[in-house]
């Protein structure tokens, strides 16, 4: 079984002012996560194309859905398979 490369995230530590943590934490959703909509806006700075259902691969695609609190063990399982499986 050929090894597989993930990518690998560093916890970083930024100031910024209290009152743009506030305004930009009030703008979330409640299952929006900071990190990922600052990595978001970190690749677009950078001009990367975002990852969409349309260009993700199959191990995102999967790796996103595991993650998904309701896909149960079974699910999860065979998902993890799949994942396995694919080139």
């Amino acid at each position: 079984m050929k090894r597989r490369t993930m990518v690998h995230s560093r916890a970083i530590h930024v100031n910024v002012p209290i009152s743009l943590l506030e305004r930009f934490d009030q703008e979330l959703g409640f299952k929006e996560s900071r990190s990922k909509l600052i990595c978001n806006l970190m690749e677009e700075h950078l001009g990367l194309p975002p990852i969409t259902l349309g260009n993700a691969s199959l191990a995102q695609l999967v790796r996103h859905l595991v993650k998904h609190e309701e896909i149960d063990s079974t699910l999860e399982s065979l998902l993890l398979q799949v994942l396995a499986k694919s080139p």
